[in-house]
């Protein structure tokens, strides 16, 4: 069975509902509230649904999908999106990829859940 990526955080456009997972509360709340607007700002601009999640080794990744029936989601402005953000939320990112990385190894994150 193969291991499953981990999720850190999820914004929904069609429930306009955020998600953020629990075990992660040890995070500064500066970067929890970061992550928010990022993730709801995405959705209402780009709609679908926008997950952060690391994989396996560590790495985070930024997924995006939408309903067949979201005529307003452009496939094309969410890649470009993601690709924006990327680059201006690096040094976010790379911070929580070590985060991450000392954590699990730590025991005090179970990957995978």
């Amino acid at each position: 069975m193969a291991e499953q990526n981990t999720v850190l955080c999820a914004s929904n456009k069609y429930t306009q509902k955020y998600y953020f997972n629990p075990k992660f509360d040890i995070l500064p709340q500066n970067v929890k509230d970061e992550l928010k607007i990022m993730c709801v700002l995405f959705t209402e601009k780009a709609g679908g649904i926008l997950s952060v999640e690391f994989d396996r080794d560590g790495l985070l990744e930024l997924r995006t999908e939408a309903s067949d029936s979201d005529a307003g989601y452009d496939e094309i402005e969410a890649g470009l999106k993601i690709r924006e953000l990327q680059d201006t939320k690096r040094e976010l990112f790379a911070s929580l990829e070590l985060f991450y990385k000392v954590f699990t190894s730590a025991g005090r994150i179970a990957p995978g859940e």
